[in-house]
């Protein structure tokens, strides 16, 4: 099984795959709105429970975001307790990728 988190270096090499994983953000619309990063699907953390085995796949990858990555870390050992194996945690969240990767996406 895969490391239970991801960092941003790694996921940006991914999202140039042909496949690249599924980016499930699991913060607040607000959050969303604030700062996003292209692609993701919304679905904030207290919706998971009741929305992820109908919308998302078990067998793909799913990069979990956060704001610095502790929701989403469990986020996604809740996902692989639920047969999610190929979940990971974003680490540092979206402010760390703001300040490595793409400081075009506003820090809150």
């Amino acid at each position: 099984m895969r490391d239970p988190e991801i960092t941003a270096q790694t996921y940006l090499q991914q999202r140039a795959e042909p496949t690249p994983p599924l980016l499930l953000d699991v913060r607040e619309p607000w959050e969303a709105e604030a700062a996003s990063i292209s692609g993701a699907l919304l679905m904030p953390m207290g919706e998971v429970t009741s929305r992820a085995h109908t919308e998302l796949d078990p067998d793909q990858p799913i990069i979990v975001l956060c704001h610095h990555g502790a929701r989403s870390l469990s986020v996604t050992m809740w996902l692989r307790n639920q047969g999610f194996d190929h979940a990971q945690s974003l680490n540092g969240g979206i402010d760390l990728w703001s300040r490595t990767i793409d400081p075009a996406i506003p820090r809150y």
